[in-house]
């Protein structure tokens, strides 16, 4: 064999070597038009739609529409995705510095790809270590434009890393690094049902991201390594061991001191946690009803986006601006919350020893198919023997209570007799001047019981009608000092004679007008109905802004009609505001996410009653709360103020009120059970001065000692022209019996 033939056949020569080359640069340059081939093709979409420059700049997130009160404060949101927006100013620095130290240190400086982090993923994947390859920009890229988040599949997660290559250059063509960090910042999810910076403060910390501290932004940052795994409400433990490595991070790059980290890390992590769902936040009835009233109006007025589709609330992230004055709804809400129990336990002691239950199997019957546990049955397709089955076998339940929601076994059917005699309340409260509507409570649990009680539900309104009819008598010449026999009234000409009967023991003698009404005499009421009649009431109360059916019947000056708190509060407003009634109103007006106004609300003010009347009005309904049925909000509540009201019990004691004017705010309040079956066993518990009026003067008790509120004590002013109608009972010279001591007391 010719070992020496062979070698000189393997030896490379120049020609070899040149052949050996062009091969190499073959692939080379077949593979570089291969990659570049690959990338166009995703450029174009072939692998997956790539979003064009129209998408990026008008990205497709759900976004929560947020209701703000007239301070600014966030009341509540509506989302499928609990997130809000903010701008880069509205940022902590701790929370970019966070970002940046943990996720993409050369965000600063790269354009939107760093090749140097990308090429270092390869040498720790020999160690066996893992580090993300991905900029913040690119993280951006997936949030913003993939649904799936990042891919499973081996191939597709290439394909889909190709891809935010591309967006990230796009993204780092048209945005400036502070735009790109905000976007990420809006776009990310913090867990929690927490998607944005913003949500997640709120949701965590119960703040805003300016006033994010270093650890806490070191939380938030930490959470993105695993939002389950590091989530300091499921596993606090590894989110502050987490937060301290965020934090040495920090250090790392210059961003805190060893010092400041040093002082920090030792601290617990202080959570403030508020967990998002639509319910959050204070006035959830009202911002159901809000919900509905915006969609009517954006309905109606065919507001629709710039494509021609109708808005959701819950995705396209509108701002909606609110009249609801945060600070009071809030004392509205306490207040209710402190005497309902009072009243509650009140209630139940009334009952105790009776069975309230005698004769009422009908009404446990609509309460058991009413609920959710019979509609989901309904749905099962379960017979009426299995459902009846079902309603009396004990079984686990949550239900509420005043001393807050209780784990219990019962059956469910008890728990529908539970409720029946539980009482409900509402409360709303509105600048007479302006019809904006301050504060809303429309039941006592939203979470429970979803039905608004202030605009959607109407009951009997009781005595606080009477009013009514009063202002109509002294549009028609009669005088507040006016003195009649206390004495039942018999009304004919409008179908059966009516006589009403009065409540408790009458007044004895004859008494002037005012203290007819500060003392809710039903026989003087009625005297004045069969003096004007009852269409001239109903015009009247129709003027004054009540909706709902009011028959033109006799009875209606006790109150027999049903209305709603909103239209009551509406009506009530027109004595305090000099006889102009204003649509209560509680939208100031709806904003795009962008900030475009898409409605406006404009007052809508009619002149209801003669500015003289309203003004006399105001002296007879002080008259009620300075010596009459509703004297005990200043003997035994304490509220001293010019305040006029009148007080309602309907009969049973089914329903009771309290209506309220000052210059500044006029307010409603009732309570009473789902059903008017059910009810107080006797007047000194059911009557309004006991079952509503407490709660308003909680309320005004917190609004006045809160100066910032700028409600007053000032009186009503008279008018300018000055009042002919006599009202001051000590001056009044036409009638033959004089003043007694105790009408000289109610101030006139």
């Amino acid at each position: 064999m010719n070992y020496s033939n062979n070698r000189r056949s393997s030896t490379l020569t120049p020609e070899l070597i040149k052949k050996y080359n062009w091969r190499i640069w073959k692939a080379l340059i077949f593979g570089v038009l291969a990659f570049a081939i690959f990338i166009l093709m995703i450029g174009l979409g072939v692998f997956g739609d790539i979003p064009s420059f129209r998408a990026i700049e008008h990205p497709k997130s759900n976004e929560a529409t947020e209701v703000i009160s007239e301070d600014g404060k966030v009341l509540g949101t509506y989302f499928v995705k609990n997130r809000s927006n903010v701008n880069y100013s509205e940022i902590s620095p701790n929370v970019i510095n966070a970002l940046i130290a943990t996720e993409d240190i050369r965000f600063r400086s790269h354009s939107g790809i760093d090749f140097k982090r990308t090429f270092t993923i390869f040498l720790y994947a020999l160690t066996g270590k893992k580090q993300g390859g991905s900029t913040i920009t690119q993280q951006l890229a997936l949030n913003l434009f993939s649904e799936e988040g990042r891919a499973k599949n081996f191939s597709k997660r290439i394909i889909q890393k190709f891809q935010e290559w591309i967006i990230a250059i796009k993204l780092e063509r048209n945005y400036t690094k502070e735009e790109i960090i905000t976007m990420y910042l809006n776009t990310v999810d913090f867990g929690n049902n927490a998607y944005g910076i913003k949500s997640a403060a709120r949701v965590y910390f119960n703040t805003t991201p300016d006033k994010l501290t270093i650890p806490q932004a070191a939380v938030l940052i930490g959470l993105q390594k695993g939002i389950t795994r590091y989530s300091p409400t499921k596993n606090p433990e590894r989110s502050l061991e987490r937060r301290n490595t965020v934090m040495a991070l920090m250090v790392k790059e210059g961003y805190i001191s060893q010092d400041e980290f040093a002082g920090e890390k030792e601290k617990p992590l202080n959570l403030h946690f508020n967990a998002a769902s639509n319910n959050d936040g204070i006035a959830p009835y009202f911002r159901s009803v809000l919900k509905s009233e915006i969609k009517k109006i954006l309905e109606e007025r065919s507001i629709n986006k710039a494509d021609g589709t109708p808005y959701d609330l819950d995705r396209d992230g509108l701002k909606v601006y609110t009249t609801i004055n945060y600070d009071m709804q809030v004392y509205a809400e306490e207040a209710q919350k402190e005497y309902m129990k009072t009243l509650q336990d009140q209630f139940s002691k009334s009952w105790k020893g009776r069975n309230p239950f005698r004769g009422m199997e009908k009404l446990i019957d609509q309460g058991i198919k009413r609920s959710d546990r019979y509609k989901a049955l309904k749905l099962e397709d379960k017979s009426d023997d299995e459902i009846n089955a079902d309603f009396n076998t004990p079984t686990k339940l949550t239900i509420f209570t005043w001393k807050g929601n209780i784990d219990t076994v019962m059956k469910p059917i008890d728990s529908v007799k539970y409720y029946k005699l539980l009482l409900r309340n509402a409360m709303m409260a509105m600048d007479p001047k302006t019809g904006d509507i301050k504060a809303w409570v429309g039941g006592i649990n939203f979470e429970h019981f979803k039905y608004d009680q202030v605009k959607v539900g109407t009951r009997q309104v009781g005595s606080t009608a009477k009013p009514f009819t009063y202002a109509v008598a002294i549009e028609n010449g009669y005088s507040p000092c006016l003195t009649v026999p206390n004495e039942p009234v018999t009304i004919e000409g409008y179908g059966k004679p009516y006589t009403p009967g009065n409540s408790g023991t009458p007044l004895p003698g004859s008494i002037t007008l005012q203290k007819a009404l500060a003392y809710s005499q039903n026989y003087i009421a009625a005297y004045l109905m069969k003096q004007v009649g009852p269409t001239a009431v109903v015009n009247e109360i129709k003027k004054m802004g009540i909706t709902s059916d009011v028959p033109a019947v006799p009875s209606i000056c006790l109150g027999t009609f049903d209305a709603s708190i909103y239209d009551m509060v509406g009506a009530y407003g027109v004595f305090a505001n000099k006889g102009v009634w204003t649509q209560p109103n509680f939208i100031t007006k709806i904003e795009d996410k962008n900030g475009v106004v898409l409605y406006e609300s404009k007052p809508i003010i009619k002149v209801a009653m003669n500015e003289e009347v309203a003004y006399v009005m105001t002296r007879m309904l002080r008259g009620v709360v300075t010596g009459g049925t509703g004297s005990r909000l200043s003997y035994k509540y304490k509220v001293n103020a010019p305040i006029g009201g009148k007080t309602g019990t309907t009969q049973n004691n089914s329903d009771g009120w309290f209506m309220a004017i000052t210059p500044d705010l006029v307010a409603g309040v009732w309570t009473g059970c789902e059903d008017r079956a059910f009810h107080f066993t006797s007047t000194s518990y059911g009557e309004g001065a006991n079952s509503a009026l407490p709660i308003y003067a909680g309320f005004m008790r917190r609004v006045y000692a809160n100066p910032n509120l700028k409600v007053g004590k000032n009186d009503f002013a008279p008018p300018t022209s000055g009042v002919s109608i006599v009202y001051d009972c000590n001056q009044y010279q036409q009638q033959e019996q004089t003043p007694t001591e105790l009408d000289k007391k109610l101030g006139f």
